[in-house]
């Protein structure tokens, strides 16, 4: 060994073959240079992969299920309650396909899912706030692909074009420079400058260094090529065990004519068929060839590649997979609990997302007129309204429980002693605490109404149930 390898403190810096490093060679570049070169490359095969692969598709509807879901209901904590309906039920109107979609055909929600598999795909997606007439508001979203990005386009002044965005000298952008197409998809006909006050740009930044957006699924999308491939393989590997093969041999075999030994005696190109039963012609004896081959047990394998392929995207070997032989109660909520701190990172860059969309909104819906104080005489809103009237949270639609009445038990021992206030398990229920308690106030005075004794009805059935677990334990 070599002196200087003897002197490394780090194996993983040697290239002995000790270590099986010979041939390992890496290079320290701004993420800039390093993913500029591979990040078409990249997108175009995880596209790929995303149209041909089950395994594939599987990963990117986890990610869309468990993010999104259902969709986040926007819930106004602006102090005036009649605004703050207004708002809410402004925002509800606009939501809808023909209002905040510039083509008409994509509701907010669809459009946020759309985000998120693009994002996990491609890597990134561009959402321009536009105005236009027509529709609710003079405001709509029009979603591009980052293949729209001119990295030709010329910078203005003293800035610097990269990948076909526009920055200043501390690396902030400060325009895209977006390509134009025909209906066709395909005619390029002009590029424009949008501010970047105009665009968002929904991408994953994992360096200081980074720009541009990489695929999610940079790391894995091989592993999922290499499933695929196997299970290809497999599939032809099984096709073949089940083939039968028939030889026909002759005891004197024809000199002439066209067929094997000479002649075509009707046998050539002919098969075998489930039920047939031929004659032969005299002297031909038959010989059954049948491949002897054992079909390999995949199982455990593609478990472990799946396996492998979750864990590089953050998730559970069970949500990737879907197989959930292996689990039981704690296992199961364990791996929820994992799989959610993942989609929790990717539900808080979304919720950036919706909260510049819900900001440019409010303004939208300010400037139409359409808010009961109207607009501020002394222009108040641009200083101090618009962050007044832009205060909100985003509550999410409550996800199904694994074991309800564990879940509930675990609940109420943690509202008992503190652990989670009244507010923390609403949320968790997709519910205001607020409006559950006007809910339930409004449901316990129209049954006084009628004079039904809800309180007596539910402690009657805590009576009972009481009763019935004392006689099992007798």
């Amino acid at each position: 060994m070599h002196e200087l390898e003897r002197a490394m403190s780090y194996d993983g810096a040697s290239f002995s073959n000790v270590h099986s490093n010979t041939n390992w060679y890496a290079e320290n570049l701004p993420a800039a240079w390093a993913d500029a070169g591979e990040r078409d490359v990249l997108r175009a095969r995880a596209r790929d992969l995303e149209r041909n692969s089950d395994v594939m598709n599987a990963i990117v509807g986890a990610f869309k299920r468990n993010v999104y879901g259902a969709g986040f209901r926007l819930r106004s904590t602006v102090e005036s309650e009649e605004l703050r309906e207004e708002i809410e039920r402004a925002w509800e109107i606009w939501c809808k396909k023909e209002n905040c979609d510039v083509t008409g055909t994509q509701s907010f929600d669809s459009l946020m899912r759309m985000a998120i598999r693009r994002k996990k795909v491609d890597g990134g997606i561009l959402i321009l706030k536009t105005h236009t007439a027509g529709g609710f508001l003079p405001f709509k979203l029009q979603a591009l692909e980052v293949d729209a990005l001119d990295e030709t386009a010329v910078a203005h002044g003293n800035n610097k074009v990269i990948g076909g965005i526009e920055y200043d000298i501390y690396n902030k952008a400060v325009g895209y420079h977006i390509k134009q197409f025909a209906p066709d998809g395909f005619t390029e006909t002009e590029t424009k400058f949008y501010q970047a006050k105009d665009v968002i740009f929904y991408f994953t930044k994992n360096r200081p260094t980074q720009l541009r957006e990489v695929s999610d699924l940079a790391a894995t999308i091989t592993r999922v090529r290499d499933i695929n491939e196997f299970m290809r393989s497999l599939a032809v590997k099984e096709r073949l065990l089940a083939c039968l093969s028939v030889f026909i041999k002759r005891d004197s075999p024809p000199t002439t004519g066209r067929g094997y030994g000479g002649v075509d005696d009707g046998y050539m190109g002919k098969t075998i068929s489930p039920g047939t039963i031929n004659y032969l012609s005299p002297g031909d004896d038959i010989s059954v060839v049948q491949p002897n081959m054992q079909a390999t047990d995949a199982t455990a394998h593609i478990k472990q590649q799946i396996r492998m392929l979750g864990s590089g995207q953050g998730l559970s070997y069970e949500l990737a997979s879907r197989d959930m032989s292996e689990t039981n109660y704690s296992s199961a909520r364990q791996g929820a609990i994992e799989d959610d701190l993942t989609f929790e990172e990717e539900r808080q860059q979304l919720k950036d997302v919706m909260d510049e969309i819900f900001e440019e909104f409010i303004k939208a819906l300010y400037l139409s007129g359409k808010l009961s104080d109207g607009r501020p005489a002394d222009g108040s809103f641009w200083e101090k309204n618009r962050y007044e009237y832009s205060r909100h949270t985003w509550i999410k639609a409550p996800k199904k429980w694994i074991d309800p009445a564990k879940e509930a038990a675990a609940n109420k021992d943690a509202l008992l002693t503190g652990q989670k206030t009244f507010a923390d398990m609403a949320a968790e229920n997709g519910k205001d605490w607020k409006e559950q308690l006007e809910e339930m106030a409004k449901i316990q005075n129209y049954a006084a109404e009628l004079d039904v004794d809800l309180v007596g009805q539910l402690l009657g059935a805590r009576k009972e149930e009481e009763e019935g677990d004392e006689k099992d334990e007798g």
